[in-house]
């Protein structure tokens, strides 16, 4: 995926450092007011330009959790992607754009599709992805935006504008997963039944369908600078409109099969009696008698309840 994001180059420094220098210019500003009795007009104009500097130069720090990084923006201006862990100082003036890189979930509710045969079908998938590129997430589309709208909705303050960045992004993923998720189901049937026996089903496509679903939505996401880490389709069935009628059509498939079965077994049963009893001269069955013979076997094979006998007292010959 092509990058557009750069490292921030500009100015920066232990937080820490700055922290002791900031509070020995105000304990000096602070000192150099309370000497106004003594001290010039100038020393009073620094002890007050001191004490602006300190409140400005607040805004500047900033502290960084691993798989977090800021964008950096000075008047509009991208400066780069900071992504050093620790406790930081920089120009107060950026704007430090807060952005969590770590991998989220995306569970997409069950959508109704139409497959590629035009069966009405629910389909849901679950999918990990993350930030890959801060540039084309911050500035390629337009989260700020949803983020703020989302912040105005709940009133939480700017504690929550991450928060609300991030769920901007899950809202364009969710939205481009439903576009992707119907693009794969509408070229695959559901099942084989009425396909040719070798082509691919979601049923039956397993991990094909799943990478070639990974693939649509890795082209869907790369313009907003995210990655796809896993996706997997978790719910398949017919729409309830349809699903008691597919039922009984795959229950009616399951007793053909059966049955072509039991006839196979049986008609296999019947033929290993007759070469016995021809083999083993046991019995001379006329074409009649072995016959009827064929068919009480097949009866009793074939039958779905236990069968009755009823015994013949007779002869043979008679």
């Amino acid at each position: 995926m092509e990058t557009k994001e750069t490292s921030f180059n500009g100015f920066k420094m232990n937080g820490f450092i700055m922290l002791f220098v900031l509070i020995a210019l105000l304990a000096l500003s602070v000192f150099s007011l309370t000497m106004y009795k003594t001290l010039e007009e100038i020393a009073i104009l620094l002890g007050v330009i001191g004490i602006v500097i300190f409140f400005i130069f607040l805004f500047g720090f900033m502290s960084l959790e691993p798989n977090e990084a800021r964008a950096m923006v000075f008047f509009g201006k991208y400066k780069g992607t900071f992504k050093e862990t620790g406790f930081f100082w920089a120009n107060p003036f950026l704007n430090k754009k807060k952005l969590s890189l770590r991998a989220r979930n995306l569970d997409v509710e069950p959508i109704k599709v139409n497959d590629k045969i035009g069966n009405p079908i629910m389909i849901g998938l679950v999918l990990v992805w993350k930030l890959k590129d801060t540039y084309k997430a911050m500035f390629e589309i337009d989260s700020q935006t949803m983020a703020m709208n989302q912040n105005n909705r709940n009133q939480a303050g700017i504690a929550n504008s991450v928060a609300n960045r991030m769920n901007a992004f899950e809202n364009f993923v969710k939205i481009q997963s439903d576009a992707a998720l119907r693009q794969v189901a509408g070229q695959y049937a559901y099942d084989g039944d009425d396909i040719s026996p070798n082509e691919l089903t979601l049923r039956s496509g397993g991990d094909e369908i799943n990478e070639e679903l990974e693939n649509k939505l890795s082209e869907r996401l790369a313009m907003a600078g995210m990655e796809v880490v896993e996706a997997r389709l978790n719910y398949l069935a017919y729409a309830p409109e349809i699903a008691a009628v597919m039922l009984r059509r795959q229950q009616a498939s399951a007793i053909i099969s059966a049955r072509e079965k039991i006839v196979e077994g049986a008609v296999s049963m019947v033929k290993m009696a007759l070469t016995k009893l021809s083999e083993e001269e046991i019995v001379e069955l006329d074409e009649d008698k072995k016959a009827a013979m064929v068919s009480n076997l097949l009866v009793v094979l074939c039958a779905d309840e236990a069968a009755q006998p009823v015994v013949n007292t007779g002869t043979l010959n008679h």
